[in-house]
């Protein structure tokens, strides 16, 4: 058995939090759907999903998904639409990859990084909820991956929560655009040969 499609949920909150640093993860998907063009990553349209309306982008091997609820709630619907998206296409845990996108505050702006699923959230709310829903006791071939946005300088509550729900400026979105799509195509294609290679029978 193998690989057959990949899930990518990317992590966000909707409404007036749309574009800033803690919903990186759907401008992350935007700009990788855009540098793999429209033969290859249709455009973003609104599906029914997870008893939501959500922007989906439904690929041949890779299917996007913007997570349509508040981030730190997030994991009820991430469960839903990962069991109803292998209902849907008819094919089981072990022949989808599902990978969750969210932002990173301990990385620099637009470095990618492949975690595993069971890693702490350290802190990271939208994370926590979906690994409560997902636990990695159920782990098939899942797996995270962050996208840096930085830190301000002060590390306070207050300050950081100001930070993540600003919204991201547009050098800001061109360094999002030059970086983190091409690294989250490597970094599916670096997941992807990880789990075919454990999946393949051994001598």
């Amino acid at each position: 058995m193998s690989i057959r499609r990949i899930l990518v949920v990317g992590l966000g909150n909707p409404g007036s939090y749309q574009g800033t640093y803690h919903s990186i993860g759907h401008l992350v998907l935007e700009s990788f759907q855009r540098a793999q063009g429209p033969a290859q990553q249709p455009p973003f349209t609104s599906e029914r999903l997870g008893k939501k309306a959500a922007l989906t982008s439904l690929g041949d091997k890779y299917a996007l998904f913007q997570s349509p609820t508040l981030m730190n709630v997030s994991g009820p619907w991430v469960a839903k639409a990962y069991r109803e998206y292998l209902q849907n296409e008819g094919l089981s845990p072990e022949e989808v990859g599902l990978v969750l996108v969210h932002d990173d505050l301990e990385e620099d702006l637009g470095v990618v990084k492949v975690r595993q699923w069971s890693r702490s959230h350290r802190g990271h709310n939208g994370v926590k909820s979906v690994l409560a829903s997902l636990p990695p006791s159920q782990e098939v071939n899942w797996a995270r991956i962050s996208v840096g946005i930085g830190r301000p300088v002060d590390r306070d509550r207050s300050t950081v929560s100001d930070f993540v729900l600003s919204k991201v400026p547009k050098h800001a979105k061109s360094v999002i655009e030059q970086k983190a799509s091409r690294g989250l195509l490597d970094a599916l294609r670096q997941l992807e040969t990880k789990w075919e290679r454990e999946m393949t029978p051994g001598p």
